[in-house]
């Protein structure tokens, strides 16, 4: 018989740890739980005779507890160690982008790996498991794929964060300026927009007028030119006729900018 010995004072890993050995029933598997005044031992025991199966099976559950309890708060951690410039509401922020970010199936299967192939070397050798110190002190090449992971989050907040910036002083803009024109009508076909007058004449879109200070920091590719015609002469009503049938990001972003001036033909 072959026993490991797991370590712990975490409740929600005990009790995690224990639903799943009673759930899931193995053959030759057993344990038992015994509380403790600092920890608590959970003791599983194999009786069968390929010792590799049992480790393969301790292996998965334990990289599937560290992602499913404790990865959220190792990424915080790292927020807070190697990014303490930013506020609270922006850590939350960015902790939401990993959320959505840390389900990513390739970038999953490789925590998981990564976590799977640590936790079986170390049962190979090891039948006893201080399950904090493991994680704190075991685990540096998940570490360091979390941090990727924290890193990419933290550019997509950044960008996302200066592009609702960026839209909000040209609302403000759009806001504070008299309309210079009552109406425009926009044929819209991506990478080929054409600007219309009320009288169904073409404007010219040449970036060459004051306003194209407002696109220097982010691009709207092809449709840059119709955004600053419109900054320039503020209608009061944009007619939009979409030729392709699809809103896309920039028709998104035009929406936010003028608002209810917006409508669809």
């Amino acid at each position: 018989m072959k026993s490991i010995c797991i370590k712990t004072n975490n409740e929600d890993s005990i009790n995690y740890l224990l639903n799943k050995l009673k759930n899931d029933n193995l053959k030759h598997i057993y344990f038992s739980c015994h509380k403790f005044k600092v920890f608590t031992n959970i003791i599983i025991h194999y009786t069968g005779d390929d010792f590799i199966i049992f480790i393969k099976y301790l292996s998965d559950t334990f990289s599937s507890l560290v992602l499913n309890l404790f990865e959220l708060d190792i990424a915080e951690s790292i927020i807070n160690q190697e990014y303490f410039y930013f506020n609270n509401f922006e850590k939350i922020s960015i902790l939401e982008k990993i959320k959505n970010n840390k389900d990513d199936i390739s970038s999953f299967e490789k925590k998981k790996s990564i976590l799977y192939n640590t936790f079986f070397n170390y049962f190979k050798e090891y039948n006893k498991l201080y399950l904090k110190g493991f994680i704190t002190f075991r685990l540096k090449s998940y570490y360091k794929e979390l941090e990727n992971i924290v890193d990419l989050s933290i550019n997509q907040y950044v960008i996302e964060k200066e592009y609702n910036d960026f839209v909000e002083l040209l609302r403000l803009y759009v806001q504070s300026r008299s309309s210079i024109s009552e109406k425009v009508y926009l044929l819209y076909k991506k990478n080929n927009p054409i600007l219309l007058d009320k009288n169904k004449n073409i404007i010219p879109t040449e970036i060459n007028t004051l306003n194209c200070k407002y696109l220097s920091d982010i691009s709207f590719s092809s449709s840059d030119k119709i955004l600053n015609t419109l900054l320039n002469i503020l209608p009061r009503k944009i007619y939009i006729d979409l030729v392709d049938n699809k809103i896309d990001d920039f028709l998104n972003t035009l929406k936010l900018i003028f608002e209810n001036r917006v409508e669809f033909i």
